[in-house]
């Protein structure tokens, strides 16, 4: 049941921190110099975000300090948990992370939504999802390869991030959307090709990198005989699925809605069909997320 909270509650930090992170960003290079639809509900988005990290990261650190000290109950002892806290990286890491979001969730609070709050959001999101790769299996390689590794992981984990918190964004306009707001979410599905394409070479790029660390070339053949093999494995097919919807949107559903605003024809059955595919990429992104935070708490075939 520990190991169940354990992953759970990774997810549910993952899942945070890929908004604190993505949606300002995406917020802020499609909409920072034109007219954008109406999103009031970015900040409130962000401090539940933030308030979800902060928690996560907490209950975390309670639940890996059970998982290791074997019991709850010794988990919940202060001498046990300040031990966890300034004898392990990973104690460190949480304890960090935690502060770091309730100092977002301060910051929204204060700040009126615009340039200077998303900016001020990206940059604590980006320290926070470094976090995960320095404390996880990127920081865990010895030797002149260890810091390509690390590298390569905070890389891997930044790109998922801008991904999956543009899409995060996208499926809240499309739900919300309004014929007022057609041109500017149009304009933000044109303009999010660019930044999707860059993060998905670098997830591509750096993923293989860390797969030659904790996979490596003479291990592929049997990587369906581990569970962390078999979960790598269904994580590159949902990655796959991922690829095949957003470039449906890409080729397909996001010029046929230009063409139709640019006719002036009804642009509602083009924004469903485009409503629907973004949801359903959104939805396996968050699956993917799962997978990821079950994989961080299972030893890589090169630890063998």
């Amino acid at each position: 049941m520990l190991d169940v909270a354990v992953i759970a509650l990774r997810w549910l930090q993952y899942s945070g921190t890929v908004v604190l992170l993505g949606a300002p960003l995406f917020l802020l290079y499609s909409f920072g110099k034109a007219g954008g639809p109406n999103v009031t509900w970015a900040r409130p988005a962000l401090i539940a975000a933030a308030a979800i990290v902060a928690m996560g990261a907490l209950a975390g650190l309670v639940a890996q300090t059970a998982v290791m000290a074997g019991s709850l109950t010794e988990a919940l002892k202060p001498a046990t948990l300040w031990a966890m806290i300034t004898g392990m990286a990973l104690g460190k890491a949480m304890v960090a992370r935690a502060a770091i979001a309730l100092l977002i969730l301060v910051v929204c609070v204060i700040l009126r939504p615009g340039r200077t709050l998303w900016s001020l959001v990206v940059a604590a999101g980006l320290l926070i999802a470094a976090s995960f790769a320095w404390t996880g299996h990127g920081a865990a390689t010895e030797g002149s390869g260890g810091l390509v590794h690390l590298v390569a992981a905070i890389v891997h984990a930044v790109a998922a991030a801008i991904w999956l918190g543009a899409l995060a964004v996208l499926t809240i306009l499309l739900l919300r959307r309004t014929t007022p707001d057609d041109l500017a979410i149009h304009r933000a599905l044109h303009g999010f090709a660019g930044m999707g394409t860059l993060a998905v070479v670098l997830l591509v790029l750096t993923g293989l990198v860390n797969s030659w660390f904790m996979v490596g070339p003479a291990r592929i053949g049997d990587l369906g005989s581990s569970l962390y093999g078999q979960l790598l494995i269904a994580k590159l097919a949902l990655f796959g699925l991922m690829l095949g919807l957003a470039a449906e949107h890409r080729f397909r559903s996001t010029p046929a809605l230009g063409t139709v605003l640019g006719a002036g024809e009804d642009p509602r059955p083009a924004f469903k069909r485009l409503r629907r595919s973004v949801i359903a990429e959104t939805a396996v992104g968050a699956g993917l997320l799962g997978l990821v935070a079950w994989m961080g708490t299972l030893a890589p075939p090169s630890a063998m």
